[in-house]
């Protein structure tokens, strides 16, 4: 990782802060609870609108329509596409 230095001795990095933001997410055929990431002052409608195809997941638990646990994962990709909606989430309990 570079690490650079403005005239007054200011440190510039290449690190990205990113928050995370608990989500359910609703597709046609499932519904997943777990964590998305975003920059600080961005909102999720701004993380939902990016070019790219795909949005990344942690701590996903993918539920059937049943509500039976389908499996749970330590990280998932999500098809933007595939998404019906999108809702904010209280912190899981530890």
């Amino acid at each position: 990782m570079s690490v650079e230095y403005d005239p007054k001795g200011k440190v510039f990095s290449q690190v990205v802060r990113k928050d995370a933001v608990y989500v359910r997410i609703q597709t046609i055929t499932h519904q997943i609870v777990g964590e998305i990431y975003l920059r600080q002052e961005e909102r999720i409608k701004d993380q939902l609108e990016l070019a790219d195809k795909f949005i990344a997941v942690t701590s996903a638990k993918v539920y059937k329509l049943d509500g039976e646990l389908a499996y749970d994962a330590t990280f998932i990709t999500l098809n933007r596409d595939h998404i019906v909606w999108l809702a904010l989430e209280d912190e899981p309990e530890s």
